[in-house]
């Protein structure tokens, strides 16, 4: 499982059959954003749980679902830990 911020919805109209009228999130994991498919209503600036491979298929609705990033969480209170202040550099 990973936790994920909310960054913004992902339109597609032209989509397969198969991803049906499921919503789609464009969610950051640390520095990288993902797309994840949205089957608990989340919006911007959640914080969400999110799970991957054949636990996301599942989570989407079928194991023959086409998802790699499945949100089945909001987390109700997180405060992410600060970013770690880089090393000083060494001059010699």
């Amino acid at each position: 499982m990973l936790i994920c911020k909310v960054v913004k919805p992902l339109v597609s109209t032209n989509r397969i059959p198969d991803f049906e009228h499921k919503h789609l999130q464009v969610v950051l994991d640390g520095s990288t954003q993902k797309v994840a498919v949205d089957a608990v209503g989340c919006i911007p600036g959640d914080w969400v749980i999110c799970v991957g491979s054949s636990a996301a298929r599942e989570a989407a609705g079928s194991k023959s679902y086409p998802s790699d990033l499945t949100i089945v969480g909001i987390i109700d209170h997180w405060e992410p830990e600060p970013p770690k202040p880089a090393a000083p550099a060494v001059v010699n």
